[in-house]
């Protein structure tokens, strides 16, 4: 939408609506997906640790992924050496996401610093898609909205709120919520093969080799972050 000068106004959601608003509406229904996950994080750490340290996770981690999986190791006795190691492999997305968005954010060290905390899946996404001039503030407002989300959650599960009958539903719908970010992000056909497949990736991870159910979405929306390599053909 043209602003009063005649200029195209900055997109700051993929739904074709301009400022704040848009943001909101493509943010709102990932955040409550996010209130939910932080819930049962929430209901499941009260069981292994005290409010404080389930609440400092989620307040210095903000990694559904991470945490979930840091409970399982602790569940299972892990020592500190696989529980460091567990959070860097899960981690190590961020490297590429955070280089994907470099051109899209600039600024000094310490603005990127700040905005590479609220860079998450779901905020990379968006901000992905987001006009250029308005990606760093798409990765700061989805963000911290998200980040609200799941410490809100984490608190009401904690507090004993559970919701066990979406929980399996929540399970389920953990893949197709990397998998809509993976098809918002792409762009033309080849992005949408490209969706498609990391969608089929997902699936068959999830069904053939259930203990790397976690990491399927992972998978499925690094599949599609990365860029094509573009092969040049001799002359």
């Amino acid at each position: 939408m043209p602003d009063h000068n005649g200029r195209e106004a900055p997109t700051t959601a993929p739904f074709g609506r301009s400022a704040r608003g848009g943001l909101l509406v493509a943010a709102a229904p990932l955040a409550a997906a996010i209130g939910v996950f932080g819930m049962v994080f929430g209901a499941a750490a009260s069981v292994q640790m005290d409010v404080a340290l389930a609440m400092g996770m989620s307040l210095l981690i903000f990694s559904g992924t991470l945490q979930f999986a840091v409970l399982g190791l602790l569940a299972s006795g892990a020592g500190t050496a696989a529980i460091v190691l567990t959070a860097v492999a899960l981690n190590a997305r961020h490297v590429v996401l955070g280089a994907i968005l470099r051109p899209r954010v600039g600024g000094s060290t310490r603005r990127r610093a700040l905005l590479a905390w609220f860079m998450i899946d779901e905020s990379f996404g968006l901000a992905l898609v987001a006009d250029r001039r308005a990606a760093p503030f798409v990765l700061f407002a989805s963000g911290a909205l998200f980040f609200a989300a799941w410490l809100a959650g984490t608190a009401l599960g904690l507090l004993g709120a559970r919701l066990v009958a979406v929980e399996g539903l929540a399970a389920a719908l953990f893949p197709v919520l990397f998998v809509g970010l993976s098809a918002i992000t792409a762009r033309g056909r080849a992005g949408a093969v490209r969706a498609a497949t990391a969608a089929m990736l997902a699936v068959g991870l999830a069904l053939l080799l259930p203990e790397f159910y976690a990491f399927a979405p992972i998978i499925a929306a690094l599949a599609v972050a990365l860029p094509p390599v573009n092969v040049a053909r001799p002359p």
